[in-house]
């Protein structure tokens, strides 16, 4: 199989089919080729999930050229979307007086939640870095506009929160997208949502989704900081894995849950 290229379309413009698209048939909706991606991308794919890392102080103070810039938004804008209502949008934060009112604000939220756990843990909290608002050269706020689409969209009435999923998904998007031109993200989430609104002007209509630093790192941690440090450690994934009805594990030990382990294994 040949390799394929992200070339995302410039801005206005639509994408058009893939040249390997066959022919409609019946109804004119135009299909593509799905076969397996050949082994050197596939390992790419999974290499990009098993080092991706929550960066807070390991950002250079580079600036992100333009063209990278938009590939990681276009990657975003990629994202499955319920109803392909495309809820999100992108504000691209680079003005150092705006991210220190930022800054300001995660202050703020970061010792009311540091107090909220017990006088160890809350030590360790107050000394653990948990943001790069001020070293990163830019910051993106994701936010969900759920009026997008109208009051009825199409596969979101048995659960209203599939849009808010959906801008999840252009986060992760973004964050493997940034891991494969060598771009650290931080998801700073301890930021009252009001004070983020007063000082982006966000409408209140607008649900604030995500706020990521972004930035060009040297290195980053091998496993995730917090693991390393001792504030978690991974989970099992045997232990979070059931089979046909909730609690029941699979008979076979050898079949779902190894293959994770032989992907990344390999990649």
């Amino acid at each position: 199989m040949s390799r394929t290229t992200f070339a995302p379309a410039a801005a206005g413009d639509h994408a058009s089919p893939s040249p390997s698209a066959v022919p409609p048939e019946g109804d004119g909706l135009v299909m593509a080729d799905f076969s397996a991606f050949d082994e050197a991308d596939r390992a790419a794919v999974y290499r990009a999930i098993a080092t991706r890392r929550d960066v807070r102080g390991e950002f250079r103070p580079d600036p992100i050229e333009p063209a990278v810039l938009r590939r990681l938004l276009e990657a975003a804008h990629r994202a499955p979307s319920v109803g392909f209502m495309q809820p999100w949008n992108f504000l691209v934060l680079r003005d150092p007086a705006v991210r220190a009112r930022l800054h300001d604000a995660f202050l703020e939220a970061r010792e009311r939640e540091a107090a909220l756990f017990p006088d160890d843990r809350a030590a360790i909290h107050r000394r653990l870095k948990l943001e790069g608002l001020r070293e990163a050269p830019v910051v993106v706020v994701v936010t969900c506009d759920r009026d997008r689409a109208g009051p009825v969209v199409l596969g979101r009435s048995a659960d209203p929160a599939t849009d808010l999923y959906s801008c999840v998904c252009a986060v992760q998007n973004l964050w493997l997208a940034a891991r494969a031109e060598g771009i650290g993200v931080g998801w700073v989430s301890i930021l009252d949502k009001e004070r983020v609104r007063a000082v982006l002007g966000i409408p209140e209509a607008i649900e604030i989704v995500a706020c990521l630093c972004l930035g060009r790192v040297d290195a980053a941690f091998a496993s995730p900081e917090l693991e390393q440090r001792g504030w978690r450690r991974r989970l099992s994934l045997d232990d979070l894995v059931f089979e046909e009805a909730w609690g029941q594990r699979a008979a076979d030990d050898q079949g779902t849950t190894r293959a994770w382990t032989t992907a990344t294994s390999s990649a």
